[in-house]
């Protein structure tokens, strides 16, 4: 039996949003940062992006620990952003990986005609 290798004509992708305030950047971040790779994928090739777009919102109200705070009064989003960047693999595929990852301040995005599933991503307790 031969050894199954997807095409980048065969990915298929999926929208999905989480909300920033439910869990600690940590936890928000390894959810998205796995869904971004395509780790659940059963069909996953390490050396094809065949991950999913992520929509983050409420970026401003992400709960965060370790003089974080003072970052983000400059900039939430970038934050989120860098936190992401530090949690995938070093290699070509990472910029179009970083591509599908769509942060937002607030509760509003533009990515409604995509129709996103919504993500829960429980905190610690």
């Amino acid at each position: 039996m031969k050894t199954y290798s997807q095409k980048q004509s065969e990915v298929a992708r999926k929208w999905y949003v989480i909300d920033a305030s439910e869990a600690p950047l940590g936890r928000v971040s390894t959810v998205a940062a796995s869904l971004l790779i395509g780790k659940g994928k059963p069909s996953i090739t390490p050396h094809v992006d065949n991950g999913d777009f992520v929509v983050i919102i409420n970026s401003d109200n992400l709960k965060v620990t370790g003089g974080k705070e003072t970052k983000m009064a400059k900039d939430s989003t970038q934050v989120i952003t860098l936190a992401f960047r530090g949690m995938l693999p070093v290699n070509k595929l990472r910029p179009d990986r970083l591509a599908r990852l769509k942060v937002y301040k607030t509760g509003e995005h533009s990515h409604n005609a995509q129709k996103p599933e919504v993500l829960s991503v429980k905190g610690s307790k």
